[in-house]
């Protein structure tokens, strides 16, 4: 990866649909996103890297979202920015990114950077209808986006090396929507999925080299940490 040049303008969002769904819409509307989705692009440059997260109560409506950018050289922090909102649609498995895209793109909004590539602690392609919340919100940022999740959600993988970078294909049926990766000796793998507007293995290895030490990739992890921070100054501040 070549680490050079200026960071473009600020992000610009894209605007593409309503967030006044019904599941059965959200569902709908998923499978024609799904097609959306750009998988074959290998990340040439990359100078920012971004981790996005959201935190709140399972079956509460306020959302705190949150985004770290560092520097892809040494994990360094740029810049950090975060958002609350209120959000009614229900919590339905395979439907979370319409619970947490819209605080993240209250967030994203805030930047005065825009990051080369984006990790999000969810899924990519690795979704029962291939639109998890990697893709679904880097269509709307037009960004390269990487699904970086903890917990597997659909698919299958083989043997998996104890060693940190391991990895094995991630294949549901015939289709190999993501990739598990072991990040951390000995411990639990991530599964890595494309998001949109990059290839497989330059996700991975953009994941591989925001590891330092730990289970979870730097940016992700960071971003883990601002929005439970965010979330209990909020709760300590007796808001409602």
């Amino acid at each position: 990866m070549t680490f050079s040049g200026k960071a473009a303008a600020a992000v610009r969002i894209q605007r593409l649909h309503d967030w006044d769904l019904t599941p059965a819409q959200a569902i709908a509307l998923q499978k024609e996103l799904a097609g959306r989705v750009e998988s074959r692009s290998p990340l040439t440059h990359c100078r920012l890297i971004a981790g996005a997260d959201v935190s709140y109560t399972r079956f509460g409506r306020r959302f705190f979202g949150g985004v770290v950018v560092l520097r892809a050289e040494d994990l360094s922090l740029v810049e950090q920015q975060s958002a609350q909102r209120e959000s009614a649609f229900p919590y339905v498995p395979g439907l979370l990114s319409f619970r947490e895209a819209p605080v993240l793109l209250d967030a994203f909004r805030k930047l005065s950077v825009r990051p080369d590539v984006v990790l999000l602690d969810g899924q990519g392609l690795a979704h029962p209808r291939r639109c998890g919340l990697a893709s679904h919100l880097g269509l709307w940022l037009d960004l390269p986006t990487i699904g970086c999740a903890k917990t597997l959600f659909v698919g299958k993988h083989g043997e998996l090396g104890l060693a940190p970078g391991a990895v094995a294909p991630l294949r549901d049926g015939d289709e190999v929507v993501g990739m598990a990766v072991r990040t951390r000796l000995r411990t639990s793998p991530i599964y890595v999925s494309v998001g949109h507007r990059i290839d497989l293995a330059s996700a991975v290895r953009v994941v591989l080299e925001a590891c330092r030490g730990y289970r979870l990739p730097e940016p992700t992890r960071q971003a883990h940490l601002l929005v439970n921070a965010v979330r209990r100054a909020e709760f300590n501040s007796g808001a409602p």
